[in-house]
């Protein structure tokens, strides 16, 4: 059934429509599917190595050449700073080199066959083939760089793509796979469904899907995975709460930038922003004062300005939600260090907590907003408790110039990665990225995910009788 009302895509810092699109129904994903699954059985067409590698550093370089516009409608559409949406365009670039690099990895094995005497007279050798069709479900929070992570890793395993973007920011998706297209991608190859959750579901979980790539809430993902069809991999993208312990011995004039960048990035709403900062008791007032120092500096307002640090939340329901989670911890004894009111409908003051309630919204749920929270400490084994005592366990950091220590902690710390002396949203795309517990499933990167989209396959001949000795 169609949805009779369009989709309208608004700018998050004022709510002005940038864009209205409309929904596909389900005859028209069905189709896709279709088109998808026709062009993986067509085994002739499969595109050999090399023409994909070409491709891909086609892509990479018509992505370069609009580098300014796809920044801008990152920043128009995403909300994220002007600056920081230039940032996510030469990371997607990269991401496009990597991917094309990632192909000549692909390359099958043999397999010893004379371990028995069962396998004399015979060889054996694996070959990389593709797993078949992906329906990628996509966030909003990196418009353009979180579909490079789902969209390239297909082009090089050679499969079949159909992505869904969030509905929030569906047209630096669009633009892009129109990029795909003119890098020589068959179309069949590389599909767009902007579709309702409903529609969106049945897609996902039909037979014809080989593979589940999901970007966004763990209660979707994994309310996703349970209805998956039997035979369909996947892969999950989750948040975390990250905690960062910061040592007596911590260099603080050094921690500080760093963290106030992993803190308020995209105003927060990044899946390992820096969330819970555990301080040793000894140099907390300093660190406070610092840090509260620091945050204050930074400029809110217009995404698209060149200065601006802080943009809006993606919706102002999340205004009022983050408001809400603030609101609790300060009734239940957090102190507000700074900012904890809303700047607008659309935007939230950076804010720091310190001591919120162990039981608080902002203490153990993913706040995605800006908002960081400060607990003192007196001993580390207690720091580690804290920090490794909720569900979710993605990227954590540590601070300290003990490399004895570092290592330590780094051992203690639960999360896919643990950071030392930088904050714990640090990435670059040829490094795993994944989640553990309920933060995610599989592991993430460009090179991984393209992994997860091939399959092994073997081929043993029979080439004479087998000799007996």
């Amino acid at each position: 059934m169609t949805r009779a009302e369009p989709l309208i895509v608004r700018q998050p810092y004022d709510g002005v429509v940038i864009d209205e699109l409309e929904y596909t129904p389900w005859s028209g994903v069905d189709t896709m599917l279709d088109r998808a699954t026709a062009a993986f059985r067509d085994r002739d067409s499969w595109l050999p190595a090399y023409r994909r590698i070409e491709i891909l550093r086609h892509l990479a370089d018509l992505l370069r050449g609009q580098r300014d516009a796809f920044a801008l409608l990152i920043a128009r559409e995403g909300g994220k700073p002007l600056a920081d949406s230039r940032v996510e365009v030469d990371r997607a670039i990269n991401g496009v080199e990597l991917a094309a690099e990632t192909i000549g990895q692909l390359h099958g094995r043999e397999i010893p066959m004379d371990l028995t005497g069962a396998g004399i007279g015979h060889v054996a050798f694996t070959r990389i083939e593709p797993i078949g069709p992906v329906v990628a479900v996509s966030a909003f929070n990196h418009p353009l760089n979180l579909i490079v992570h789902q969209v390239a890793p297909a082009i090089a395993a050679g499969c079949p793509i159909i992505i869904k973007p969030a509905d929030t920011t569906p047209l630096t998706c669009l633009r892009f796979v129109e990029l795909v297209h003119r890098a020589g991608l068959p179309d069949d190859m590389c599909q767009v469904c902007v579709c309702d959750i409903p529609t969106a579901e049945r897609m996902v979980t039909d037979s014809r899907t080989a593979f589940f790539s999901f970007i966004g809430s763990s209660k979707v993902g994994w309310y996703l995975r349970s209805k998956l069809a039997p035979g369909t991999r996947c892969a999950l993208e989750h948040g975390g709460a990250a905690p960062v312990i910061v040592c007596d011995d911590a260099d603080i004039e050094q921690a500080v930038p760093s963290l106030v960048k992993g803190s308020y990035y995209h105003a927060g709403q990044v899946c390992v922003s820096v969330q819970r900062i555990f301080v040793d008791n000894q140099i907390k007032g300093e660190f406070c004062e610092t840090f509260a120092g620091a945050v204050a500096r930074l400029s809110t307002g217009d995404p698209t300005a060149t200065k601006t640090d802080v943009g809006p939340l993606i919706l102002p329901r999340e205004v009022d939600r983050v408001e809400g989670w603030v609101g609790e911890a300060a009734s239940c004894g957090a102190r507000i260090l700074l900012g904890g009111t809303r700047v607008n409908d659309f935007m939230f003051a950076p804010t720091i907590l310190v001591e919120p309630p162990a039981a608080a919204k902002v203490s153990t749920l993913e706040v995605f907003g800006p908002v960081v929270c400060i607990y003192g400490f007196d001993d580390a084994a207690e720091a580690v408790s804290r920090a490794n005592g909720l569900p979710l366990a993605f990227q954590a950091a540590v601070y300290t110039r003990d490399l004895d220590r570092a290592l330590d902690l780094s051992k203690r710390l639960d999360g896919g990665a643990v950071i030392v002396n930088d904050h714990s949203a640090f990435r670059v795309d040829w490094m795993p990225f994944g989640g553990r517990r309920t933060s995610g499933y599989g592991v993430g990167g460009i090179r991984h995910t393209t992994a997860d989209m091939t399959q092994e396959k073997m081929t043993v001949i029979r080439t004479a009788s087998p000799r007996t000795h």
